[in-house]
């Protein structure tokens, strides 16, 4: 698993200090089998780096990510610039031609799976189109501290190998509608932006 992502305010966009506890929570799931890429390491070069090194089969990405018409305004954040369609696209598509294909993208981030009649799912559609068997995106700007008790549940969820992904995602839901500890985050507001796309096993 390769798990990355912006905590610090960078370029103008907001910090996201809850990004980094999200991404220690879940690499604490897989002790074994990860690499990091936090703020100033969260570079597109790195990613790029460690995509042509390694066959990972969950790439995460919390940070800040935006939807427009114009392809040129889509992307996703990264510390020193930003990952647009088509740089994602290429990026997976790396792991497709060295047949290691991306099992799971999750994209924790704002607005990642809004898309328009010319790319009806996002970024989170590019990355399928581009070789993804799943993504894991948001279809508006979720909230900074709701979105790890989501995203962690979801992943603590998977590490039971009978649990297909679209089963996580049902259960870490659920989780956040009836445990006491996420009563502030009941609204559907909070846990509902998520969706699973492709492959729900």
């Amino acid at each position: 698993a390769l798990f990355s992502g912006l905590s610090e305010a960078v370029q103008g966009f907001s910090a996201l200090p809850c990004a980094k506890y999200e991404i220690e929570a879940i690499q604490s799931l897989y002790p074994q089998a990860h690499n990091m890429l936090l703020n100033q390491t969260f570079t597109a070069d790195n990613v790029h780096q460690h995509i042509n090194q390694a066959a990972y089969s969950i790439l995460h990405i919390a940070s800040h990510g935006q939807f427009n018409a114009d392809l040129e305004n889509t992307f996703i954040l990264t510390y020193d610039d930003k990952l647009t369609m088509n740089r994602l696209e290429r990026l997976i598509s790396l792991t497709t031609v060295q047949d290691k294909p991306v099992e799971l993208l999750t994209l924790s981030a704002c607005e990642t799976a809004v898309g328009d009649d010319r790319a009806a799912l996002g970024l989170a559609g590019v990355a399928l189109k581009a070789g993804v068997k799943s993504a894991l995106a948001s279809l508006w700007k979720v909230d900074d501290e709701a979105t790890p008790a989501v995203v962690i549940e979801f992943y603590r969820q998977l590490q039971n190998p009978a649990t297909s992904k679209a089963k996580a995602l049902q259960h870490a839901q659920l989780q956040i509608l009836t445990d006491e500890q996420y009563v502030r985050y009941r609204h559907p507001y909070y846990w509902s932006a998520f969706l699973l796309i492709g492959n729900w096993f």
